[in-house]
């Protein structure tokens, strides 16, 4: 019964195998149209946290400076730098997104 069994699996591999490459050249497009989709998603999510967090750097500089005139210019350049760097990692994932999105078609 068990080397019947075994027989019939053996039998049947050529047809999975078969079945396996249509599925795999199906799931490289679907990859591919959900890498573009997750590029684009990934980006927007990036941009949107990004500018939320710039626009409280920016009221909070200004609430600092309102009230501690004395110290606005500390606050100012402590601004700009974090505005620098929220604006870095935008941009890197404007550049991850863009690698992902060539990968996906390529």
């Amino acid at each position: 019964m068990f080397f019947t069994v075994v027989g019939l699996l053996m039998a049947a591999a050529p047809v999975l195998a078969q079945a396996t490459q249509q599925v795999a050249a199906d799931n490289e497009s679907s990859v591919a149209k959900y890498a573009k989709l997750a590029a684009g998603f990934g980006f927007a999510l990036a941009a949107g946290l990004g500018a939320l967090g710039q626009s409280r750097i920016a009221s909070s500089a200004v609430e600092g400076a309102a009230r501690n005139p004395g110290a606005a210019g500390r606050i100012q350049t402590m601004m700009i730098l974090g505005l620098a760097l929220i604006e870095s990692l935008v941009l890197l994932s404007f550049v991850i997104a863009i690698l992902l999105r060539g990968i996906a078609s390529g």
